[in-house]
């Protein structure tokens, strides 16, 4: 049996203790067993940039790939479908269809299991894969392991590396916290990575009171622990009106003398687009058609909005982002981890394709099928614990 592994997309915890656990799995079948790895997700399926992995491990040569953030072989984001999309990026030439090279490498390099790990763009473009596989007759299996910090693919009840990526990002945010008494009238604007979906956004700030946040606050009255305190959150899935939210803040910083603010990193993309578009610019788009994030700069469109109110002597602006997703999984994300690639590789030896993950239509642990599985899962803004998290936000 030859296996190969593919991580797509962006960093997340989950990504080399997923490639670990497999291949721990597989070292214990027999030895025939072979394992590659692309590198650079589909830019190395296509390129044919391949790496063997090892097969047979000592305990302690396993754990280094559960201890370890990011991906050893390395992400890109390619849509095997987006033809001018590769070729602008020189993964194929003039004529070549994408989906009919990564077949044909797969064949070549004679695999019969593809793991590929990543979000919904990434098992969306394994669907596309799987279903060309299909139709040229080929009996290779594609196994999807769901990763996103977002936690946004629809209908994965947990993405594999999101409750780390909160985690951490909640230890930065503590940290940050203490720069506000840096100035008489300070603005902190944590920005958090999400697209369409605010939930890794609301779920940093959740973990930052839960876990976080009581550890340094038993503070003499002498200060205001409201300091301490997250002021505003601003998700995509909610709406705002914000003359009324600037009204607000005002009135929060007059008591607390600063403002420590949560925003997601898709938020307030309506208002920034017009705002890009009225200033006779483009909006920048990557392969999948999603806008480049980078661009936008939520965090520094509302901070300077604002500022136009409210008078502030010191404006900080961070970025938890990269600081979370490139982290090693917490134990639970890990033990969640070898609970999906459990099944992921009990499925392989069964020779079902789809992506493994709990299924929050059934609550069963199942091998979706790849045709049902589409991002931009949002922010149940109506959950209790999302409720509550705004009342003490905005109490």
């Amino acid at each position: 049996m030859k296996i190969a592994f593919l991580t797509s997309g962006g960093n997340a915890p989950c990504l080399n203790s997923s490639i670990g656990r497999l291949l721990f799995h597989f070292s214990k079948v027999d030895n025939e067993v072979l394992a590659v790895g692309y590198l650079n997700g589909f830019s190395g399926l296509l390129k044919g940039n391949r790496i063997n992995l090892p097969t047979k491990f000592s305990s302690d040569e396993i754990d280094i790939f559960y201890n370890l953030g990011g991906s050893l072989i390395g992400n890109s984001r390619v849509k095997l479908t987006n033809i001018d999309d590769c070729l602008k990026k020189s993964l194929i030439n003039d004529g070549q269809i994408p989906l009919e090279i990564a077949a044909d490498q797969l064949i070549e390099d004679k695999i019969d299991v593809l793991f590929t790990i990543g979000g919904d763009d990434t098992n969306t473009t394994a669907k596309d894969l799987q279903n060309y596989i299909n139709s040229k007759n080929v009996d290779i299996t594609v196994i999807g392991i769901p990763k996103t910090i977002d936690n946004d693919i629809f209908p994965i009840k947990r993405s594999l590396g999101a409750h780390t990526a909160a985690s951490v990002g909640a230890k930065f945010f503590k940290n940050i916290v203490n720069e506000n008494f840096m100035g008489e009238r300070h603005l902190i604007v944590h920005e958090v990575m999400g697209r369409n979906s605010g939930w890794l956004t609301a779920f940093t700030a959740n973990m930052y009171y839960n876990e976080r946040y009581q550890s340094n606050i038993n503070l003499p009255d002498t200060f205001n622990k409201r300091r301490f305190d997250i002021h505003g959150i601003y998700v995509p899935e909610r709406k705002l009106d914000i003359n009324n939210e600037i009204d607000r803040l005002a009135s929060v910083i007059k008591e607390v003398k600063c403002l420590n603010l949560f925003v997601c990193e898709g938020a307030f993309l309506n208002e920034i687009s017009e705002d890009i578009k009225e200033s006779g610019q483009s909006l920048q788009k990557d392969a999948f058609g999603h806008i480049k994030l980078d661009s936008i700069n939520p965090a520094k469109w509302f901070s300077q909005l604002i500022a136009k109110t409210i008078n502030f002597d010191r404006i900080l602006i961070q970025k938890s982002g990269y600081f979370a997703r490139s982290a090693a999984p917490n134990d639970d994300d890990l033990k969640y981890t070898f609970k999906i690639c459990d099944f992921a590789f009990k499925n392989a030896l069964e020779s079902n394709s789809g992506v493994i993950g709990e299924d929050e239509r059934t609550g069963e642990l199942s091998c979706i099928d790849f045709n049902e599985i589409r991002g931009d899962k949002g922010l149940d803004v109506n959950s209790k614990w999302f409720l509550d998290l705004v009342d003490r936000i905005e109490k």
